[in-house]
C-alpha cells in the first residue's frame, strides 16, 4: 500500500507576496480608524400629517368636556349582521342604532324583534321600497349599495343619496303613524336586506310594554322644534313693525356633554450601563435609542388618532357625516359631495393607495388635480383643499379604505388634538421620560410616555368618504 506524502507550503512564495504589498491595505487601515457613520436609521418614520394638521390644546385637568347645543334629533346609526353561511341576521344589540330603538338596552326584547326580520335579496336595479307608497317596513342594509331616488324639478329621476352595509331606513314606521316613502329605494349592486314588517314589530311591542312606551317617549322629543342642525330652536323674530310681542328664547345645553380623557402610550427603554458609559463617541448611545424610541411612539399616537375605538376620527365621524362611494373607486363627483357637506374644510386625509385611486379617477376625465404648498411641502389638493397621505387609515381585505375630511381648530369648532404639557421629565410636549433605576444586571430602565386625545367639536367637523376601492381595475 502506497503510503500518503504531503507537501509543506513553499516558504519563498509567501515572503515573495509580502514583498509585493508596497503598503497597508485599506481593510487594515481600518481597524485603526474610525468610519464616517450616519445615525441609526428607521423605515418606520412617516409624514404624521394627522397629527401635524390638528391644533394642539393643553388639557390641565386630563379631560376635555364638550359642551354643545341640546339636541332632540337621533340619527340612524350603523347596525352588524352575523352571517352563517347564505343566512344573515342582525345582532340584537346593534337594532338600539335605529331612531325610535336609541337607549332602549332590553336585550331580550330587541332579541324578540331581530328574530322577526326577514331576509331579501336583489338584483341590480330592482326597487326595494317606492316612493309614494305606505311605509310600512323598517329595512337594514346588509350587505350592497342602495340609492335613494327622488323626483327632480321636471319630472326626472334625481339621486338624492346612496347606503351601504349597515345602513338602514324605514325606522320612524315603529311610531304608528301613517305615511308614504318619500324616495324610491333601489339596489345598484346585488344587495341582502333585512325587512321588518309594521305587523310584526307591533305584534312584540303589544307584549312588550315598556318597548311601546320607549318609542312613544322618543318620537314626542323627535316633534319638538328643531334647527336644521337637529338643535333645539332659539325662538327669534324678524321682519316685524309696531309693538310685536317678541317671543321668549334661550339657548338649551346638553345636559351630559361628552368627555374626553387623555390616552396614553408607553414603553421601558432598557439600556445596559456598560454601552451607556463605553460607547458613546461619536454619538450618544442613549440618546439615540430614546430618539428611535420617541419615533415609535409617535407613529403609535397618530395611529391611535386615527383607528381608536373611543376617540379615533374614523370612528368619530357621525353617521349622517358618512357618505359611500357612487361607482366603488373614489371620484371627483364622491371628493366634491364629501367636501360640501361642511364649512371650511382644512384637509383630506387618505391612504397613499387611495389617492392614487383617485389620481386615476381624475386622468380618466381629464382632469388635474392640482396641488398646493403646506409647511413646505408641495402636496397634491383638491378645490384648494390638500389631499395628505396618511398611511394608518386601513385597507380592508376586499381593498377598501376610507377618505377624511375635516375642519380644524376650536375658533372653528373643528378637530382638535389634547395633550398636557409641563408635566414632569417632559423632554417633547406632552412626552415625558423617567428614569425608572438600575437593575442587579447593570441595565438602566427609562419610563418613555406620550399622552393625547382627540375630539370633534361639533359634528360635520370631521366627515368619512367610505368603501372606497383602491384596486387598479380595467380602464383604470
Amino acid at each position: 500500500m502506497p503510503l500518503e506524502t504531503t507537501t509543506a507550503p513553499d516558504a519563498g512564495a509567501e515572503s515573495a507576496q509580502r514583498r509585493e504589498q508596497q503598503s497597508l491595505s485599506t481593510a487594515a487601515a481600518r481597524n485603526l480608524a474610525t468610519t464616517t457613520k450616519s445615525e441609526p436609521q428607521m423605515q418606520g418614520i412617516s409624514s404624521r400629517w394627522a397629527s401635524r394638521m390638528l391644533p394642539w390644546v393643553n388639557v390641565p385637568g386630563a379631560t376635555y368636556r364638550v359642551n354643545r347645543r341640546l339636541s332632540f334629533t337621533v340619527g340612524d346609526g350603523r347596525v352588524s349582521f352575523v352571517k352563517t353561511g347564505s343566512k344573515v341576521q342582525v345582532v340584537p344589540a346593534e337594532l338600539g342604532e335605529l331612531p325610535l330603538l336609541r337607549g332602549f338596552s332590553d336585550t331580550g326584547v330587541l332579541g324578540a324583534l331581530a328574530d322577526r326580520f326577514v331576509q331579501k335579496d336583489f338584483t341590480p336595479g330592482q326597487v326595494i321600497a317606492q316612493a309614494g307608497r305606505k311605509a310600512d317596513h323598517v329595512y337594514l342594509i346588509a350587505h350592497g349599495k342602495v340609492e335613494k331616488i327622488g323626483e327632480g324639478p321636471y319630472g326626472d329621476e334625481s339621486v338624492l343619496g346612496l347606503m351601504a352595509d349597515g345602513d338602514t331606513f324605514g325606522g320612524q314606521v315603529l311610531a304608528g303613524q301613517d305615511g308614504k316613502w318619500e324616495f324610491t329605494a333601489r339596489a345598484t349592486t346585488a344587495t341582502t336586506v333585512l325587512a321588518l314588517p309594521m305587523t310584526a314589530y307591533k305584534a312584540v311591542a303589544e307584549r312588550h310594554e315598556a318597548l311601546r312606551r320607549h318609542v312613544q317617549q322618543i318620537s314626542s322629543d323627535g316633534h319638538r322644534k328643531v334647527n336644521r342642525s337637529g338643535e333645539a330652536v332659539i325662538e327669534l323674530s324678524s321682519g316685524h313693525v309696531g309693538e310685536a310681542t317678541l317671543p321668549h328664547a334661550f339657548a338649551d345645553y346638553e345636559l351630559s356633554p361628552r368627555e374626553y380623557e387623555l390616552s396614553v402610550a408607553q414603553t421601558v427603554l432598557r439600556v445596559h450601563s456598560r454601552v451607556a458609559d463605553l460607547y458613546n463617541e461619536p454619538m450618544n448611545q442613549t440618546q439615540q435609542q430614546l430618539r428611535l424610541t420617541i419615533e415609535a411612539l409617535r407613529e403609535r399616537q397618530e395611529h391611535e388618532l386615527i383607528n381608536n375605538e373611543e376617540f379615533g376620527l374614523l370612528r368619530n365621524a357621525d353617521f349622517d357625516q358618512r357618505i359611500s362611494t357612487y361607482s366603488g373607486p373614489p371620484t371627483p363627483d364622491d371628493m366634491d359631495e364629501l367636501l360640501s357637506m361642511r364649512r371650511k374644510t382644512r384637509c383630506f386625509l387618505a391612504h397613499p393607495k387611495a389617492i392614487a385611486a383617485f389620481g386615476r379617477q381624475c386622468n380618466k376625465r381629464g382632469l388635474y388635480f392640482g396641488g398646493i404648498e403646506l409647511h413646505g411641502n408641495h402636496l397634491p389638493a383638491w378645490r384648494g383643499v390638500p389631499l395628505l397621505p396618511c398611511s394608518k387609515i386601513p385597507v380592508s381585505e376586499q381593498g377598501t379604505s376610507s377618505i377624511i375630511a375635516m375642519r380644524t381648530g376650536e375658533a372653528d369648532q373643528g378637530v382638535i388634538g389634547l395633550y398636557q404639557t409641563g408635566i414632569p421629565d417632559e423632554v417633547e410636549p406632552g412626552l415625558n421620560v423617567r428614569f425608572m433605576g438600575i437593575d442587579e444586571k447593570a441595565v438602566i430602565s427609562y419610563l418613555v410616555s406620550t399622552y393625547y386625545s382627540a375630539a370633534v367639536l361639533v359634528p360635520d367637523a370631521l366627515g368619512v368618504l367610505e368603501n372606497v376601492e383602491i384596486a387598479r381595475t380595467n380602464g383604470s
